[in-house]
């Protein structure tokens, strides 16, 4: 299947799926074809990225049993819309999903699309850095001769110094194909960790409390929760090249490989949930690692582990957002001065914002509410019910009808009770768990207990 890219109006005539096709991290080169089990472990590993480890948090916003039923079903709209962006492609004639959306919105639904693509890297970067300084900040405690209390080991500190040797020089690159090895060293670390989170859930899980509402089926905050496990499951910008790359590509080959990729993510997903939650249940911090205590050898080791994973991983974000920058006010090209003063600003300002952020929960709640919702829920499901001539009986258009007043009241929901019913947050404190020789286990009520010492 071939199709014609769109031409876009004043200083965007260009080609805009640079950043689709640039984005996605693979082993193959761009024009290159890939079998079906290339594709699917592509799509797999845009959902298990570094938002799986609030999933846990999502179980306590919800409540359990509510929570694991809104993660298979956010998981079924991201495999529905990710049919659906295809389908609206097929129907427009458009390869990126920059192109669908001007297609079919113009101009104004081109920039709108931009925004949002600018917003949920720019944010996941912060989020990055908050990872970074809070897990790599509590192994380096762990390192003989190393003062606990010392500045240099500080969080700040460490964001610093990790975005000035590390993550600024690999976003300076102007071709993200050299980093095409981060997919499978982000597949491997992240199977460590889930590995290590399994392992922590049997032997450290029967020692801590459960709170008095661990189990309940649902909770206020559940909207919140939709927000997080959208930041998990979005892969939306990387559908048109994964598509574009297979051997005689088809809407039902592509169908049967997001339904495999889902399923196959969703199980993880799942299980990392149900793992991190039940081992801390109402007590489970927006970063999980937040969770364990300093001196757990085997979950320094995973925190170790997950900081090189988001430090890998924020140079793609990174490269991301800049390329939307460009395209909109910059024709889509840009010097090597302008390359490397763009980078440099959108990095700076990333890293001021993380430093006065010290609690991962609320940013992937709003990045969750105001980017992954209606990049999942309301965007595709509108270019779909504008370009679609079936009936409205039809069990698309229904669903598509379904998930775009759903991701409006996500959107817009969530974003007010994130803002106004934050969850607090005990960054940077042990938890009382990790003093057991200061509290007793037995005849005591939790639902009051302070939760840190």
């Amino acid at each position: 299947m071939s199709y014609q890219q769109p031409q876009l109006r004043g200083p965007l005539q260009r080609e805009t799926d640079s950043s689709d096709r640039e984005s996605l991290v693979s082993g193959h080169e761009h024009g290159g074809k890939s079998s079906q089990s290339a594709a699917v472990f592509n799509v797999v590993n845009s959902v298990i990225g570094s938002g799986i480890i609030g999933l846990p948090y999502s179980m306590k916003q919800a409540g359990f049993p509510l929570g694991i039923l809104l993660l298979f079903l956010v998981s079924y709209i991201t495999d529905f819309s990710l049919v659906l962006l295809i389908k609206g492609g097929a129907l427009s004639g458009t390869d990126s999903y920059q192109s669908l959306v001007n297609k079919t919105f113009g101009f104004p639904g081109y920039l709108l699309l931009s925004t949002l693509q600018f917003m949920y890297p720019f944010i996941a970067m912060i989020s990055y850095n908050i990872i970074t300084g809070d897990t790599l900040s509590k192994v380096f405690q762990r390192l003989p001769g190393v003062d606990p209390g010392g500045w240099f080991i500080s969080r700040h500190f460490i964001i610093v110094v990790s975005t000035v040797t590390c993550t600024l020089p690999l976003s300076l690159y102007r071709d993200i194909a050299k980093l095409g090895k981060i997919s499978f060293i982000s597949t491997i670390l992240t199977t460590i960790i889930l590995g290590i989170v399994m392992t922590r859930a049997i032997s450290l899980g029967p020692n801590i409390p459960k709170t008095d509402n661990a189990w309940v089926f649902a909770k206020p905050n559940a909207i919140q929760a939709i927000g997080v496990m959208s930041f998990a499951f979005i892969c939306h910008h990387n559908c048109f090249l994964v598509y574009g790359s297979l051997e005689e590509p088809t809407v039902a080959k592509w169908r049967r490989i997001i339904h495999t990729s889902i399923l196959v993510s969703v199980f993880i997903c799942v299980l990392f949930a149900t793992c991190g939650y039940f081992t801390f249940t109402g007590f489970t911090q927006g970063d999980l690692f937040e969770n364990y205590c300093r001196s757990d050898d085997l979950v320094t080791f995973g925190r170790f582990c997950y900081g090189i994973t988001v430090i890998l991983t924020y140079p793609i974000e990174c490269f991301v957002t800049r390329e939307v920058i460009a395209n909109v006010f910059f024709g889509g090209t840009l010097s090597s001065v302008f390359h490397t003063i763009l980078t440099v600003v959108i990095v700076t300002a990333a890293t001021l914002v993380s430093l006065l952020i010290d609690c991962l929960g609320i940013v992937l709640e709003l990045n969750g509410v105001l980017c992954a919702a209606p990049l999942i829920f309301i965007i595709p499901s509108a270019c779909y019910l504008k370009l679609s001539e079936e009936p409205r009986t039809h069990s698309d258009k229904i669903m598509a009808c379904v998930m775009f007043p759903v991701g409006a009241v996500v959107m817009v929901v969530g974003f007010v009770m994130a803002i106004t019913n934050p969850q607090d947050c005990t960054h940077g404190q042990e938890m009382f768990y990790c003093f057991p020789e200061n509290i007793s286990f037995t005849n005591t009520s939790w639902s009051h207990l302070q939760l840190t010492i």
